[in-house]
């Protein structure tokens, strides 16, 4: 889906928020602060989303935070993000708030689901050409964005063949990507989580994925969920892609900052 601009109804939508006492704004990573590319360690923030970013950061009543799938690691090489933005990683298994990291702990019967996780979708990476696994603290991620369209269908399903009736792991299915995880946890359950830590009033949130779907339904009355690029949505909102963000955080910085001034003249 091309770029498409800020629509008009979300740009009544970010002045609404703009004008509450306490805001979080929550950003998936892939596909919404960073454009889509072959391998994930490439992913970089759009250089106008970082600033916004960091430009609401900085504004009074304004928290920030990127919910991804990715591990917190990953997250923070990727992302390179301002301190005070808040991170939830792992689909929520991964917390950093002010600076501290709170990696995820497993238990003995865990690291052993994680074990044959592990082993299981090496072997089907080995006989699938262009796909590979990436490893995360409670899971793993079978990568298919390289394989020939067959060779990735037929991937997905021979690993879901042999992890099925394992009720220790938890399986996700994105864009070109089968995730399993030996943790429950939703990017819904990490929204949850930041509004009771900011005590935000109101939430933005900023998905693309099938994962990100969790979070939407984690909004409230006076939030906005915006939906990047096309697929079937909760959403309110939706843009065509990283590009539109851009454009929406900038707009929200400005309408925030112009409210901020106002109530302090």
């Amino acid at each position: 889906m091309a770029s498409t601009g800020v629509p008009h109804d979300l740009r009544i939508a970010l002045e609404r928020l703009a004008a509450v006492e306490r805001l979080l704004v929550a950003l998936d990573f892939d596909g919404v602060v960073s454009p889509i590319v072959e391998r994930a360690e490439q992913a970089r923030p759009l250089p106008e989303t970082a600033a916004a970013v960091a430009e609401l950061a900085g504004l009074a009543g304004t928290w920030t935070a990127y919910v991804s799938g990715r591990s917190l690691e990953s997250l923070i090489a990727a992302a390179s993000p301002d301190a005070r933005t808040l991170l939830i990683g792992s689909h929520g298994a991964e917390v950093r708030l002010g600076g501290e990291e709170h990696p995820v702990t497993l238990d003995p019967d865990q690291k052993e689901a994680l074990d044959v996780l592990h082993a299981t979708l090496t072997a089907v990476a080995a006989g699938a050409p262009g796909t590979w696994v990436e490893e995360k603290p409670a899971g793993r991620v079978l990568h298919t964005r390289q394989a020939e369209a067959s060779v990735a269908e037929a991937a997905v399903a021979t690993a879901r063949e042999r992890l099925a009736g394992r009720r220790d792991v938890f399986l996700k299915t994105g864009k070109q990507v089968l995730e399993g995880s030996v943790v429950h946890a939703t990017k819904g359950e990490g929204i949850a989580f930041l509004r009771q830590v900011t005590e935000a009033d109101a939430v933005l949130f900023a998905g693309d994925d099938v994962t990100d779907e969790d979070g939407f339904l984690a909004l409230e009355d006076g939030d906005a969920g915006i939906k990047v690029g096309d697929g079937d949505t909760s959403a309110g909102f939706r843009v065509g892609g990283p590009e539109d963000i851009a454009e929406a955080m900038a707009l929200l910085v400005r309408f925030r900052a112009e409210l901020g001034a106002q109530r302090t003249s």
